[in-house]
């Protein structure tokens, strides 16, 4: 039998995690057994515990490396600043807050898609859960601070942070919702993405 390369072994690794990634996203951590999550990856049952020590380690992982992803999404679209569609914020709302991330839960921001399951899980998942909420809110205070002085206006920032904690609840709010009827009241899931667009930065 071939040995397998640290090439090989890497990208098993990454395998396993885009796997879980998608497949807690989208159907919850316990929802999902290492033998189906294994089959998805293309992998043998077996070979999970040469990757990770538990399926608890893989969930902090897959948690850490989703909001590394959103994170980054939301970086760019400050640092590329207001064009056309609105100022950066506006045009973070409006995606967040359409139908195709709605109706793609195995895919972008974790804090709606993992946020029941961190809560019942261990405090390392909270953790990692927790650390990208607050990166969510360190870039939204950020760029309120930064949209009041462009303005000229006075913003205090204890006042920035709770624009970005409401701004960030509203928006995860608003798109669990939007999920949990849209198969059932269709009308309903895209009135609650178009209140959520049109009042969530008022």
């Amino acid at each position: 039998m071939p040995r397998i390369t640290k090439e090989d072994k890497a990208r098993n690794r990454q395998n396993i995690l885009e796997a879980a990634s998608r497949m807690f996203r989208s159907q919850g951590i316990d929802a999902v057994g290492i033998a189906e999550l294994m089959k998805e990856a293309g992998l043998t049952h077996g070979g999970f515990y040469n990757h990770f020590a538990s399926k608890n380690e893989l969930a902090v992982e897959v948690c850490g490396a989703s909001y590394a992803a959103s994170l980054a999404v939301l970086a760019q679209a400050i640092e590329d600043g207001p064009d056309r569609a609105g100022s950066p914020l506006e045009r973070v709302v409006a995606d967040y807050l359409s139908t195709a991330h709605r109706d793609a839960p195995d895919g972008g921001c974790p804090s709606a898609s993992m946020a029941t399951d961190a809560g019942r899980h261990s405090e390392t998942v909270q953790s990692a859960y927790a650390e990208g909420v607050e990166g969510y809110l360190t870039s939204f205070t950020a760029e309120f601070l930064r949209e009041a002085e462009e303005k000229n206006h006075e913003l205090d920032p204890a006042e920035a942070r709770h624009r970005a904690i409401r701004l960030l609840s509203e928006m995860v709010g608003a798109l669990m919702l939007a999920r949990a009827v849209c198969h059932v009241e269709p009308e309903l899931s895209d009135e609650i993405l178009q209140t959520g667009r049109s009042h969530a930065l008022n």
